[in-house]
């Protein structure tokens, strides 16, 4: 592909991008200086938010989708932008592989991207595990803010997947290796550190959510922060290029920027504050990829972002596929269509054709869509590139440019318990919520400790609405089950867990590591 992409400066002119606003990362790829939103006037750009249905085990292409959406805008004579998460090195070497969309849809350098890319990852990992250090450290140099071994709940993090590391007990080997205590490991996509670089909106912002990052309890019961531990300035060092936005871009020459990744199931899974506020200042039309279906990425999107940054979205794209809708039935298609309606914004259904699909058989998501008054469009974006998604460009930039105002499910005056049987009963679609003694006591907790407004980050299956991953459709009468509950107060939301998810994937019996390798000509394969 490096043969027909465009020089990196030339991209960035597109969007009236100056060259000394870009950090060079080779001929193809850079990083984009903070700089940028002071020093260009405000486009008022509007953003367009693409979501999709509940998917199958592949995935039903929200990042081709919105790669090819980007594309086609442009085709159309607007000034464009995507902004997307970056890879984690989890699902790349595990079930999904890459993460870069495919066909004539991609973001390139897609392997540059897929594996290390300008080390975000990398530097997220580090200052998330310095932290832990130090707290170690600190228990073993006589632990002067009276931290409660047994109540430090800051894991260490790692971007793959291990499930031996889940649960681990740190210290052994005599009082030179420090104290004995139990711990574990989260994959670095659900690092709060991660978490707190796609949400901060400058560096004194990444500063004070680093500083507010709660590690634990001491022997009183109050809470113990990384600024205390004076961890703060280390891990601003650690992070001060990754908190750059990246900027590349797709097949067509399109620019995109491909920053931060949290996420969406154990997070709060969409691109880095910082990067779409960047493309809303420079394009015309932003189209942001939230992660997996609507009642999580799109939902935490509303309620999460847009409250805490001012990001509000014009447009929810919807993505269905036949295979999604032979999985899971037109009732998901339904429910999803009528669960973005609750925020108040307008939805186009994107019917995303898969190789060999013929137009008949479309017919019953046309149906559900013309049933519900919601506009649709087919598109061919893996096989024609931009020009498979014009029809689906003119119908998102219309409804775009009507008047509307995204607004969030519930308000910050809401408490904690509540919050949540909101998101199960209206998102849901639960009858009811039960909550376990250990998720109940945390958010009891939190909310004496002064957390009780913060949104709630639900950490559920991506395979159903419910919290079973084998329950597929659009269930009613049934019961949610909270199992736990975290606290990431420097990202700004607790995090519910609903019925047995994982923080750290393992990896299949056949990952996709199995069919990686370099050629004697030095080109990656089966990426």
């Amino acid at each position: 592909m490096s043969s027909s992409l465009l020089p990196i400066r030339e991209v960035a002119a597109k969007l009236g991008i100056p060259e000394d606003l870009l950090e060079s990362h080779g001929q193809y790829s850079a990083k984009v200086r903070l700089e940028l939103l002071d020093q260009l006037p405000d486009r008022n750009g509007r953003l367009i938010l693409v979501t999709a249905i509940t998917p199958t085990a592949h995935g039903e292409g929200k990042t081709v989708v919105s790669i090819g959406l980007a594309q086609a805008l442009e085709r159309l004579g607007h000034r464009t932008a995507v902004t997307l998460r970056e890879p984690s090195l989890g699902p790349v070497f595990g079930m999904k592989g890459g993460a870069t969309g495919g066909g004539r849809s991609q973001v390139q350098p897609s392997a540059k991207i897929d594996l290390h890319f300008h080390g975000d990852f990398h530097a997220v990992s580090s200052a998330h595990n310095l932290l832990a250090a130090i707290i170690d450290s600190h228990l073993f140099h006589g632990n002067e803010l009276r931290l409660d071994v047994d109540s430090i709940f800051w894991p260490r993090t790692m971007d793959m997947n291990d499930r031996s590391l889940r649960q681990i007990i740190v210290g052994l080997g005599g009082k030179l290796n420090g104290v004995p205590r139990e711990s574990g490991f989260v994959i670095t996509a659900a690092s709060e550190v991660m978490a707190i670089l796609a949400l901060a909106t400058s560096r004194d912002d990444l500063r004070r959510r680093l500083n507010d990052i709660v590690i634990g309890y001491n022997l009183d019961g109050q809470p113990v922060r990384a600024g205390e531990l004076k961890a703060t300035g280390a891990m601003m060092v650690l992070l001060h290029d990754a908190i750059l936005p990246n900027f590349v871009q797709t097949t067509e020459g399109t620019p995109a920027f491909v920053h931060a990744g949290p996420f969406a199931n154990i997070a709060h899974g969409t691109s880095s504050v910082l990067a779409q506020k960047m493309a809303l200042r420079t394009a015309d039309y932003v189209v942001n990829e939230t992660g997996f279906a609507a009642d999580l990425g799109a939902e935490k999107y509303f309620d999460l972002v847009m409250p805490a940054t001012g990001l509000r979205p014009s447009v929810a794209v919807l993505i269905a596929s036949v295979r999604a809708v032979a999985d899971q039935g037109t009732a998901n298609l339904a429910r999803h269509i009528e669960n973005l309606r609750k925020f108040h914004v307008r939805v186009v259904v994107a019917i995303n054709r898969f190789a060999g699909e013929q137009d008949a058989d479309f017919a019953a998501i046309r149906h559900i869509c013309e049933e519900m008054g919601a506009d649709y469009a087919v598109c061919d974006v893996f096989e024609r590139g931009g020009e498979g998604g014009l029809e689906l460009a003119a119908k998102v930039a219309a409804a775009a440019d009507e008047p509307g105002l995204a607004t969030p499910l519930y308000g910050d005056e809401l408490p904690l318990i509540a919050k949540v049987e909101r998101i199960a009963h209206e998102i849901y679609g639960a009858s009811s919520v039960y909550f376990e003694a250990k998720a109940r006591r945390k958010l009891e907790r939190f909310t004496t400790q002064g957390f009780g407004g913060l949104p709630v980050c639900m950490a559920k299956t991506q395979s159903s609405l419910t919290d079973d991953p084998a329950r597929k459709g659009a269930p009613t009468d049934w019961r949610l089950t909270a199992t736990d509950a975290f606290l990431s107060a420097g990202a700004g939301f607790v995090v519910v867990v609903a019925g047995h998810m994982l923080l750290m994937p393992g990896l299949g019996k056949s990952p996709q590591a199995m069919r990686l390798d370099v050629n004697d000509a030095g080109a990656i394969t089966g990426l």
